[in-house]
């Protein structure tokens, strides 16, 4: 790409091609662009499926007949999933590496390029070129790819079309409710630890949830499990999430956050069939120093992984919030040390189908997973073994401490790539 002014000048193009242009066409502008400068035959933006589990090709093209077997159509919109089949896109996707694929029969060469940010896997620049790409230019695909998710996370503020590509299946009201209450990103790498966390829904929505929030040295984070199904629970996981980010904003402990929840619960939840409470499983680390504390309201135990051994750590439980006025919390401190890894998991993680997983046995064997990965896998396995269909909500967050807090993270194009720290 041309060169000036200290490389700036493809940078300022992209940029000013998606700032000038519609935010439903600002990533169209920004791959236009790029096949301008690089004679590509075509550029294409594939979004992460919500399920995790597939990309989304997303056009805009206006349909002169039916839509092709398997795609979505909103007016000039079309969504084309495509499902991971171990081939280089989920390749490239989930192992955040380039992927150069020579062509098949005489035609194009295909360069796939992840676009993350912070750890948080958006999707892939697929771009089709004449002739095989030099170091040079799949260093600028890369690049532009890091811009584009930048691009997208700007964009979808304003429109729904990114949210629409992402949903395979249809969003139920109680579903739409919980998709709300999640944060924008499920992962997140910082110099002193790796974040990631994962909802798998069930056919008629248990009111899980997950969060965290980082500050300049602390990191918040929390689990929480309504009671109950459909709507009512996802009401009371509004109240209930709502209340502690409120609480946490104000800067409240983890104690004042919890009592102040469960009056919450108590004053605004007591139309929900009379069973507007949820467990749930607090933390705050301080990342000077490696503390994790924790406030457990009815919570199940989380898992601690450290030095090849996996182990529940029992922490004192309390009520769950939501039960009786007045209830008593206590906090408890876990010292974590450099390579700890700690998991998260909500009861549909447990029971009933899934009871049958030794889940410990498997933190161990996915530890040297990235906790993006990590997630994935365990999913995949309370899946597999409740027959594809969940009776409750399964959530878990997988937090991995790197410790040296301050210390950059070793990046290429929005993900880390610096060796393991287990």
């Amino acid at each position: 790409m041309e060169r000036s002014g200290g490389h700036d000048r493809p940078l300022r193009r992209l940029l000013d091609a998606a700032e000038d242009a519609s935010p439903v066409d600002a990533v169209e502008a920004v791959t236009r662009e790029l096949g301008r400068v690089l004679d590509a035959t075509s550029v294409s933006f594939l979004i992460a499926d919500l399920s995790g589990r597939a990309l989304v090709r997303l056009t805009h093209v206006a349909l002169a007949g039916a839509p092709a077997s398997g795609d979505r159509c909103d007016e000039d919109e079309r969504a084309t999933v495509l499902p991971f089949d171990g081939g280089p896109a989920e390749q490239a996707l989930r192992s955040q590496q380039v992927q150069v694929l020579p062509p098949d029969v005489g035609r194009w060469w295909t360069v796939l390029a992840p676009i993350t940010e912070r750890g948080e896997a958006l999707g892939l620049l697929e771009i089709d070129l004449p002739q095989a790409p030099t170091e040079d230019v799949v260093s600028e695909v890369r690049r532009t790819a890091h811009v584009l998710g930048y691009v997208v996370i700007a964009s979808r503020r304003h429109t729904d079309l990114y949210e629409w590509g992402q949903r395979s299946t249809p969003f139920s009201l109680s579903a739409e409710i919980q998709r709300r209450l999640l944060p924008a990103a499920y992962t997140c790498e910082a110099g002193s630890f790796t974040l990631a966390a994962w909802l798998e829904p069930a056919e008629t929505i248990g009111g899980d949830t997950f969060d965290y929030s980082l500050g300049r040295d602390h990191l918040h984070l929390s689990v929480t499990d309504a009671v109950g199904h459909g709507v009512d629970s996802s009401l009371t996981a509004t109240l209930c999430v709502g209340s502690l980010r409120n609480t946490r904003r104000l800067g409240a402990t983890l104690l004042e956050q919890a009592a102040t929840t469960n009056e919450a619960l108590l004053e605004h939840g007591c139309g929900f069939s009379g069973e507007g409470f949820a467990t749930a499983l607090l933390g705050r680390l301080d990342l000077r120093t490696g503390d994790l504390g924790f406030v457990n309201a009815g919570h199940t135990a989380p898992y601690l992984a450290r030095d090849g051994q996996v182990s529940a750590l029992e922490l004192p439980a309390d009520l769950p919030l939501g039960l009786f006025t007045g209830s008593t919390y206590h906090s408890t401190t876990v010292p974590l040390s450099t390579g700890d890894r700690i998991v998260i998991v909500t009861d549909g993680m447990l029971e009933r189908a899934a009871a049958s997983l030794d889940l410990e046995a498997h933190v161990r064997q996915t530890r040297e997973l990235h906790p993006r990965e990590a997630t994935r896998a365990l999913a995949d396995l309370v899946i597999d073994a409740s027959g594809g269909v969940l009776a409750d909500d399964a959530a878990l967050l997988v937090l991995d401490w790197h410790g040296d807090h301050g210390s950059p993270r070793q990046t290429v194009a929005g993900a880390d790539t610096g060796p393991p720290r287990s």
